[in-house]
């Protein structure tokens, strides 16, 4: 059996995952608040009972809003500080008397749907969880690809490609310390920025796309507007990494024009395709996380076991 956890901001999932990949067993709770030794214990137990109820140990795998550092083995770069500086995959070691393997949210993500999900015919998959943030992740032949310093993937911390008067340099400030990152345009929180901007109105990401499709001009420019950044920023990555297929996972993923209109503008920016691009919806929805997360290990991997 496979475990996995997805350890997030405001809630902590844990997924049972069968050798086909079924889920036989899930719970949420929520996230202890600045407190990392709960945080521990609230793994360990949702894990302890999981196995208890269902009879059978296994191993673990963890999907994080952050990376384990290659340098320190300490938790970096997530958006959940009480996790920041933590040995993560150590502490729950020594809680369960078991390795324990730790991923990137976006990573999870990306190898739940390249394992049995929307990318699972493709040999190299890029996974995009677009939503308040915009991450990303990589897989070749169903196995994360973390690179050198832990932030494979991370495209949306990349400047606006091919920007224009109004989107230089100059633009939006991101919370990493730069300014006119992928994600300052493509999230949807900068989404609904656009329209605002645009109209004088407040509006969520889902009613501007339905004003959209309803014809409303405004909207419909402002999603045109990010349809074109999405796909000249996925036409950078392309062109290094040309991957096989690319999944969209989060919020974002839930407009359907992305994937009536991204294959072929996503080709135009990139260099010479031939033929469209293979950009598909997630199959497993909100699951993937906490299923890749599960799928860090390998049926029959001996060492996640507990004793």
């Amino acid at each position: 059996m496979r475990f996995g956890i997805d350890l997030g901001g405001t809630k902590i999932e844990i997924a049972a995952l069968t050798p086909d990949g079924a889920i036989a067993h899930r719970e949420r709770v929520q996230t202890p608040r600045d407190q990392y030794d709960n945080t521990i214990r609230t793994i360990r137990d949702l894990v302890l009972a999981a196995e208890s109820k269902l009879g059978i140990k296994g191993s673990l795998g963890v999907g994080t809003p952050g990376a384990l550092s290659l340098k320190t083995g300490l938790i970096k770069n997530a958006n959940n500080t009480d996790l920041i500086g933590h040995p993560l995959d150590k502490d729950l070691a020594k809680e369960l008397g078991r390795a324990v393997r730790v991923a990137n949210d976006a990573n999870c993500f990306t190898l739940s749907e390249a394992s049995d999900g929307a990318g699972a015919q493709g040999h190299v998959v890029f996974g995009i969880i677009a939503g308040t943030g915009v991450g990303g992740g990589i897989t070749v032949d169903k196995t994360v690809i973390n690179g050198a310093h832990a932030i494979t993937g991370e495209w949306g911390h990349n400047p606006l490609p091919a920007a224009g008067p109004d989107e230089k340099l100059t633009g939006p400030k991101c919370y990493c310390g730069k300014a006119s990152c992928i994600e300052t345009w493509c999230s949807g929180p900068a989404f609904e920025r656009e329209y605002k901007t645009a109209s004088g109105n407040a509006l969520g990401a889902a009613n501007i796309v339905a004003l959209a499709d309803k014809g409303d001009a405004v909207a419909q420019k402002v999603l045109s507007q990010l349809i074109d950044r999405f796909a000249r920023s996925i036409a950078s990555v392309v062109n290094i990494l040309d991957p096989d297929a690319i999944v969209i996972g989060g919020g974002m993923s839930n407009i359907d024009a992305f994937y009536r209109q991204l294959p072929d503008l996503v080709a135009q920016y990139a260099f010479t395709t031939e033929g469209p691009v293979n950009v598909l919806k997630n199959m497993h929805g909100d699951s993937s996380g906490v299923r890749g997360a599960a799928w860090l290990w390998q049926e029959g991997d001996k060492a996640g076991l507990p004793p």
